[in-house]
């Protein structure tokens, strides 16, 4: 696969005044409307890029979610897709092999522009053909052929059976693009996008010396033809700092809610003080699969050592993790694969029962590995700031068979290009799923090297169990999955550490956010009100 990814991360861009040097300066790039009325959200995801051919992060997501179409959707707790710009779509000839969409009539882009079948046609073409190493280009590479037939229909021609390819194209990676106005071979900058979603684009700040975005604005998209019910005209996005920034605009009524971003500590208080009655905010809690996860470099001589990662494995106590660092604001996870997502399993667990010092000795002293083993473990952004490293550094240096050496790169943009170029031993990082399905925990993260880079690649799981699991149009039908989770477990390439429970906290004249608050990852805008306080 590319070095595509869609990461769960915490912003380092935030929106401040212009200073005499000149760096870390609030750039507008896009004008139009104000945020009179809006409501506003703040969160902590990073993103610099929104064209959808180079967009594939969770703070990208967010907006193209609620500014561009695809055929399908997933509609709010639902893990199947749902048509959206299409009318119907279905697979044909008793296979997975071609896939076909009718689409609804009369549909427009935001400028006016007429949405047909050759726009469709456009958009996935030219994800392919630009492959952008941050871009989603990889969730569309069965995609063999595509072709318009009329204004209104299209047909796939697949290179390989794919049952998922419905929810692969409900992903902002199906997001259907002007071909009047995006080139075919290269990326739209942000101030000229155009979308047919609930709402278009009014304006873009950026702030900080790597075009990481500050705020985004949008209204209404007044040629939207969909499904969707506004409940608000305007909606803002603002991109903060770090927890305690959101935590201070929220406090500060600069912002009307809070993602899940807010530092554990935060999260569990406001959870706390509105059972109690005496809370000025509401919290809604509600299922999440973003998982977070330890990453090895499997090329490097001390990641690249099985037993070395094995005994990580041995040692590495979540409960801890979860209970004293994120204040059971998460689960502990025992699997590639989430507990929720169909065919989840909890094959570390399984193989590794609970933190063992003894077993863990054993394991180096089979493979002859000297101890203490030393390397060091790279982190860039976490709910819980460095206690989450800081915590895992203490469980290994505790054991007497490691001593790691904490590092954080505070930049994103950076730190990606240290686990792409290889330059990390180890390395935490979230990820956000694109479609509540265990393949989506499989072929991004596993295959040749996955979104993370560590390196590996299994060739049953590449070159088997992959391509048997995603012919089953019935997705509850696991044993695939079972034996590829087993088998990371067994050699350890990427080990899972938590999964996340959601906590959005806002005002209380805010509604609508315990409606899309759910495993499938959208949170859709159009959803959020403001009543009565």
């Amino acid at each position: 696969m590319t070095s595509a990814y869609r990461l769960a991360v915490l912003a380092c861009a935030t929106l401040v005044v212009t200073s005499a040097a000149g760096c870390a300066s609030a750039k507008k790039v896009v004008s139009g409307g104000d945020d009179k009325g809006a409501i506003t959200m703040g969160t902590t995801n990073v993103t610099t890029v929104l064209d959808p051919a180079g967009a594939y992060d969770a703070g990208s997501w967010l907006v193209l979610n609620n500014t561009f179409q695809s055929l399908l959707k997933f509609p709010s707790g639902a893990s199947t897709p749902q048509p959206d710009a299409a009318e119907s779509c279905a697979f044909t000839g008793g296979g997975t092999s071609v896939y076909k969409c009718t689409l609804h009539s009369g549909l427009k882009f935001s400028n006016g522009h007429r949405l047909t079948a050759q726009d469709v046609v456009f958009s996935v073409e030219r994800m392919k053909k630009i492959a952008d190493e941050s871009g989603p280009s990889s969730l569309l590479s069965t995609i063999e052929k595509v072709t318009a037939k009329g204004d209104l229909e299209v047909e796939f021609q697949l290179n390989t059976p794919d049952a998922v390819l419905p929810a692969k194209l409900a992903t902002a990676a199906g997001a259907i693009v002007d071909h009047e106005v995006f080139p075919a071979d290269k990326l739209l900058p942000n101030d000229k996008l155009v979308g047919s979603g609930p709402y278009k684009i009014d304006a873009i700040e950026t702030g900080g010396g790597n075009g990481s975005l500050a705020k985004v604005t949008l209204s209404a998209n007044g040629d939207y033809k969909g499904e969707a019910k506004l409940q608000n005209n305007k909606f803002v996005v603002r991109y903060l700092a770090d927890g305690d920034a959101l935590k201070a605009a929220l406090e500060a009524g600069d912002i009307d809610l809070a993602d899940n971003s807010l530092d554990p500590a935060t999260s569990a208080r406001l959870k706390d003080e509105q059972l109690s009655g005496s809370g000025k905010f509401k919290v809604a809690e509600g299922d999440s699969a973003e998982t977070r996860y330890m990453a090895f470099n499997t090329k490097d001589a001390i990641g690249g050592n099985p037993a070395v990662r094995q005994a990580v494995a041995q040692l590495l106590d979540r409960k801890v993790l979860a209970r004293d660092v994120y204040a059971r604001t998460v689960q502990p996870l025992y699997s590639v694969v989430p507990a929720g997502i169909t065919g989840h399993n909890t094959a570390f667990f399984d193989r590794y029962g609970e933190p063992d010092v003894a077993k863990a000795k054993k394991i180096l002293t089979n493979a002859k590995v000297q101890t203490p083993v030393k390397f060091t473990l790279m982190w860039s952004r976490s709910r819980a700031g460095d206690a989450e490293a800081k915590e895992i550094k203490k469980q290994l240096d505790a054991s007497g068979l490691f001593q790691v050496t904490v590092q954080q790169e505070a930049d994103w943009t950076a730190f990606q290009k240290g686990w792409t170029d290889g330059a990390y031993q180890a390395y935490t990082v979230g990820w956000t799923p694109d479609y509540a399905d265990a393949d989506n925990f499989v072929g991004p993260l596993l295959v040749d090297g996955g979104a993370f880079h560590t390196g590996w690649d299994d060739p049953k799981i590449s070159q088997k169990l992959l391509p048997e699991s995603i012919k089953q149009t019935d997705r509850s039908a696991g044993g695939a999955y079972g034996q590829v989770q087993n088998l990371v477990a067994e050699s350890v390439p990427i080990l899972p550490i938590f999964q996340n429970k959601a906590f959005y906290a806002t005002r209380t004249d805010i509604t609508g956010v315990d409606g899309t608050v759910d495993t499938t990852g959208v949170f859709r805008f159009w959803e959020i009100g403001r009543g009565k306080k």
